[in-house]
């Protein structure tokens, strides 16, 4: 067994570890609105659900050089976003999304994605996305590090669900139809793969 202390360790050499054994991790295609009204639109994986009452659901983003990145910006200023399941279908244009722009400027100009009103919040959705969460701020936590801020962790309500009839049945997701795909580490990406069950014991 090899031991490692993360105090002893730079940041990516901590980055590769995290990212290369946590793993699948579910990323999550996030739309935001500027106070300028610009349209951002960024990949997450560190994403995940904190509870399902409420519905609230959390969005790790890291800082560069002590700077909050724009989704993070976004969100804090205007308290709301959309949130996409990264699919098969999305991976590629998604992808195209992390590229670094100037806050002035739209990552849509990258993509073939429409995009399409929301319901509950301001910030429009992406129209291809098979699942897409309305979202407001529920609680910004900055992540302290020495005195310096090095990421933003926000929790964020799901105010409404979106799903395409293609994977809502009855009240449950159909996996497979969803296709999601997941972060590995690296450039490396995943899509779901085998399933199996295991009852669970009482």
């Amino acid at each position: 067994m090899i031991s490692i202390n993360p105090n002893e360790q730079t940041e990516r050499d901590n980055y590769k570890l995290l990212t290369g054994s946590i793993i699948p991790r579910p990323v999550a295609l996030v739309t935001s609105y500027s106070e300028a009204g610009v349209l951002n639109i960024a990949p997450f994986s560190y994403f995940n659900i904190v509870t399902s009452n409420p519905p609230i659901v959390s969005l790790a983003i890291q800082r560069k050089e002590g700077e909050m990145k724009d989704t993070a910006r976004n969100i804090v200023a205007t308290k709301e976003a959309v949130i996409h399941v990264m699919d098969e279908t999305l991976v590629s244009d998604g992808n195209q999304t992390a590229a670094n722009l100037a806050a002035e400027k739209s990552e849509l100009a990258l993509t073939e994605f429409n995009i399409t009103d929301s319901t509950r919040v301001l910030v429009p959705g992406i129209e291809e996305a098979a699942a897409r969460f309305e979202v407001t701020l529920y609680q910004h936590v900055p992540i302290v590090e020495n005195d310096k801020v090095t990421a933003d962790l926000v929790l964020l309500k799901i105010e409404q669900y979106h799903f395409s009839e293609e994977v809502y049945e009855e009240g449950k997701i159909k996996a497979q139809s969803l296709a999601p795909v997941s972060r590995l580490a690296g450039q490396t990406y995943a899509n779901l793969g085998e399933q199996f069950e295991l009852v669970r014991p009482k």
